[in-house]
């Protein structure tokens, strides 16, 4: 009975482009008693892996916390494998803004101590005693109230990409960290202030909702659905999105783009930019931000030191990343003295005095965009030669084009095409339908898309 992946990353791209599917982004939650968390993980995968469902899905006895896509065509079926359950029927699934096939490549549902991590150990505590749901339009009315305190549950590296402009965000690494965090801020105000919460689908803020009424607040409400379902109404509404930037998401997109605003800067030289990447060297792997010219001139790395480790022998590399000690220096979320520039604050700090939590709108707009024509996808690359593979699937290039190469952990890279091979063959141009190769001095994803820049 087979429980686990066989597949690798790599293999299952190549099988969702073959494929030809299109697929859908979602993720959804549920609290609920779950007696047997493993028999219910067995019974999920047993239930999806054939349904081609790809993604991060995590269950323990308070229930389930979901993240993943599957083929459109499949949509239907994978319902009916949830609403089977009493506690899942009706359940709303969140839909990603953005939908990219290669969201997610494998299959991974873990059973974990609690679906949320919060710290908490306190046998009174009830997790299903929650704060008001609010929709899109009478949350965007209540912050309009002066009497509302609105706070983001999300992680630092989260909220510096993307907040509601009237948010305090604490600069917290985790969940649990912020739970106290904000109670001791806000203990003054349990009664008189009304603390409003949103996160990125609503399952933190479900749990934090029922911690703060479990402290004390009286007045407590949360984003229904998240920033995800926010944007969703607001689009299908006409209504004004008082979110701005990016909503950060946990596939390897990083990000989607709610609004133009441009929030935040590269840690490296301050420029204003959102895009989020993991540096290349995978012993270090640290998740920042990061504009187009830092990542050209370090290679995609978070500073000199991973430029000169990645360009050494393979098996150095590993020799580097041997051991629990390196290892559990690996997936640091945007915190490190390499950053020359770090766009991290504390909003909370000034939490006591509620007069100044009403943030100024400081927003760095959009440079103009680069006028330019789809070509076609990523399909390869070639470390040793620093040679990357496109399929054309529309329009053509040829030696001598300027080409742009984008995708969420590439970023957006420009090139000049001074030399290609089409089919393997040495030739000046590839139209659609073509296979073609050129060298590249950046590593690029199965996922990125590459344009040719008109003038």
């Amino acid at each position: 009975m087979q429980l686990y992946n066989t597949l690798s990353a790599e293999e299952r791209a190549i099988m969702i482009d073959d494929a030809g599917k299109q697929r859908l982004t979602l993720s959804f939650y549920a609290y609920a008693q779950i007696s047997n968390p493993t028999q219910f993980r067995n019974d999920l995968f047993l239930a999806w892996n054939p349904l081609g469902v790809l993604g991060r899905i995590y269950v323990a006895h308070e229930g389930i916390n979901a993240q993943l896509s599957l083929p459109a065509d499949h949509f239907y079926e994978f319902k009916d494998t949830i609403e089977k359950y009493d506690f899942m029927k009706g359940i709303r699934l969140n839909i990603a803004v953005e939908h990219d096939d290669h969201s997610f490549l494998k299959l991974t549902v873990k059973v974990r101590d609690k679906i949320v991590a919060d710290g908490l150990d306190d046998e009174t505590f009830d997790a299903t005693n929650i704060g008001i749901h609010l929709k899109a339009k009478e949350f965007n009315d209540l912050l309009n109230d002066p009497n509302v305190v609105v706070v983001d549950m999300r992680n630092h590296y989260e909220s510096e990409i993307g907040h509601f402009t009237q948010a305090i965000r604490p600069d917290v690494d985790t969940f649990r960290e912020s739970l106290p965090i904000i109670e001791e801020q806000l203990a003054e105000h349990k009664q008189d202030k009304k603390l409003l919460m949103y996160c990125t689908g609503g399952i933190r803020c479900e749990k934090a909702s029922a911690y703060f009424k479990h402290k004390g607040f009286e007045n407590v409400y949360q984003l229904e659905g998240g920033i995800i379902e926010y944007t969703r109404q607001v689009k299908a509404e006409g209504l004004e999105s008082k979110f701005i930037g990016k909503n950060f998401v946990f596939d390897h997109r990083l990000g989607e783009r709610i609004t133009d605003d441009i929030v935040s800067q590269c840690h490296q030289c301050g420029k204003p930019c959102d895009a989020h990447t993991n540096c290349a060297n995978e012993g270090c792997h640290l998740l920042f931000i990061q504009c187009e010219e830092c990542a050209q001139s370090l290679e995609g790395c978070c500073s000199t030191e991973c430029v000169s480790i990645i360009h050494m022998p393979e098996e150095e590399q590993k020799a580097i990343r041997r051991g629990i000690k390196n290892g559990n220096k690996i997936f640091k979320k945007g915190k490190s003295d390499v950053l020359t520039f770090k766009n991290n604050q504390d909003p909370l700090a000034a939490v006591p005095n509620l007069s100044d939590l009403v943030q100024s709108k400081t927003v760095a707009k959009k440079e103009a965009k680069i006028k330019k024509q789809y070509i076609g996808k990523g399909t390869h690359f070639f470390p040793k030669p620093s040679i990357g593979q496109f399929l054309i699937e529309e329009n053509e290039i040829k030696v001598g084009d300027t080409v742009l190469i984008k995708g969420s952990t590439t970023g957006e890279q420009k090139l000049i095409i001074e030399k290609m091979f089409v089919n393997d063959i040495e030739s000046e141009k590839a139209v659609s339908g073509d296979t073609c190769t050129f060298k590249i001095p950046f590593r690029i994803r199965l996922s990125d898309k590459i344009y040719k820049v008109l003038e």
